[in-house]
């Protein structure tokens, strides 16, 4: 099994990012998507979850800004990061919840994670 994702980079403040997640190794479709992103000196934290039906979900930080999609075809989940913030600065990482547990802020839910990639936002 193995997420990869990628779209990390150097912004300015204002700027958009659109992150990827492809999976490889299991049945996708079948799976809860997350993105989570963990700053310097920070916890990880949760940013935005999809549903195997494509349900998604925010939390009021990100909702309104960020937007969570996926395409069963090319095993792949996004996310479209608008109006970027220094804040917004962390490494970004998908990951995968076979059990379809719901827990969306809670890491243990997830079976599989992504390497993470950087997003770097400058004032």
């Amino acid at each position: 099994v193995q997420l990869q994702a990628s779209g990390g980079g150097w912004v300015q403040a204002g700027g958009s990012l659109r992150l990827s997640c492809v999976a490889r190794g299991y049945t996708f479709r079948t799976y809860d998507m997350g993105w989570f992103r963990q700053a310097p000196g920070k916890e990880r934290e949760f940013v935005s979850g999809i549903s195997w039906s494509g349900t998604p979900h925010y939390t009021e930080s990100t909702k309104g800004q960020f937007t969570i999609s996926r395409d069963i075809a090319s095993n792949s989940v996004f996310l479209q990061m608008d109006s970027l913030k220094p804040e917004d600065t962390a490494v970004y990482y998908c990951a995968a919840d076979g059990r379809l547990l719901r827990n969306w802020r809670h890491l243990d839910a997830y079976d599989y994670w992504g390497q993470g990639t950087l997003v770097t936002v400058s004032s």
